[in-house]
C-alpha cells in the first residue's frame, strides 16, 4: 500500500511524497520495511533503525517516526528518501530476535538503499537500533561502509537491565558521528555517555537535550532540530 501527496517548497524540486512498502532480503529472511520517498533532487538517502523489539520497538516507534520526519519532511530542509525496517522477528519480518546478529539486518538495509538510490547514505539509530547501527557501520575493524557518510545515534544505551554496554570499536571509526540523547536518559547517564564519546575517533559531537529522557518525551521537536542541524553542518 502507498500514499502520496504533492509538495512544493522553495529549494525543493516538485515531487510526489510517496510512502511505499518494500521487502528486504536479510540474513534471516524477509524484512518488512517502509520507504518515505524524498525530493527528486535529494543528494542523500537515509536509514533509521528502531529500538529493542523485546521492549515493543518497531519501525513505527515514536522516536523513529519523528527522526524520519526530520530527514524527510520538506519543512526540516532535507527532503531525503528514508528507509525504516523491522528487525528480524519483529512485525512481519522473518527470523528470530538474536541481539547481535541484527547488525546483518542493518547491512542488508544499507545494501538495498545503495542499490535503489545510488546515493551516499546517512544512518540514524535509536536505542537498540543505535547500537546495531554503530556495530554494523563501524564495528568491522573500523572500516565501515564507504557509502555511509554520517551516523547519528539517539539514546545510545550505556547501562540497561543491569548490563554495561561498551563500544571500544569507535576508537577506529572515522565516520562523522552524532551522539544525541536526553540529559535525563535512564539508559545512558550523561557521564558514561560522555566517556564513550571521548574515547571515539573524531569527527564526533555529543548533544544532550535538556529535560529529555530516553524517549525524548515532550522533547521530540528539539531532538529533530538537533539532528537536522548537525546533518546540514556535516554533509551539505
Amino acid at each position: 500500500m502507498s500514499t502520496a501527496a504533492a509538495t512544493t517548497l522553495p529549494g525543493f524540486a516538485i515531487a510526489t511524497r510517496l510512502v511505499r512498502t518494500v521487502d528486504l532480503t536479510g540474513p534471516a529472511g524477509k524484512l518488512e520495511a517502509l520507504v518515505n520517498e524524498g525530493a527528486a533532487n535529494a543528494p542523500f538517502a537515509a536509514l533509521v533503525c528502531h529500538p529493542h523489539p523485546l521492549g515493543g520497538g518497531t519501525l513505527h516507534s515514536k522516536v523513529v517516526y519523528h527522526a524520519m520526519k526530520a530527514l524527510n519532511a520538506p519543512e526540516w530542509g532535507l527532503g531525503w528518501p528514508v528507509l525504516r525496517f523491522n528487525f528480524r522477528g519483529t512485525g512481519l519480518s522473518e527470523g528470530v530476535h538474536d541481539g547481535n546478529a541484527e547488525t546483518g539486518d542493518v547491512l542488508a538495509a544499507l545494501d538495498w538503499l545503495e542499490s535503489e538510490y545510488n546515493l551516499p547514505v546517512v544512518v540514524v539509530g535509536f536505542s537498540f537500533g543505535a547500537a546495531m547501527s554503530l556495530k554494523a557501520c563501524c564495528g568491522r575493524s573500523g572500516e565501515g561502509k564507504s557509502s555511509v557518510r554520517a551516523i547519528a545515534v539517539l539514546g545510545l544505551p550505556t547501562h540497561a537491565e543491569g548490563r554495561e554496554y561498551h563500544y571500544s570499536f569507535l576508537k577506529d571509526c572515522s565516520t562523522p558521528k552524532l551522539f544525541l540523547s536526553g540529559d535525563r536518559d535512564q539508559y545512558a547517564p550523561s557521564e558514561s555517555l560522555a566517556q564513550i564519546v571521548a574515547a571515539a575517533k573524531s569527527p564526533k559531537q555529543l548533544v544532550l537535550i535538556p529535560a529529555a529522557d530516553h524517549f525524548f518525551a515532550g522533547q521530540l521537536e528539539p531532538m529533530q532540530q538537533a539532528l537536522s542541524c548537525w546533518l546540514k553542518e556535516q554533509v551539505l
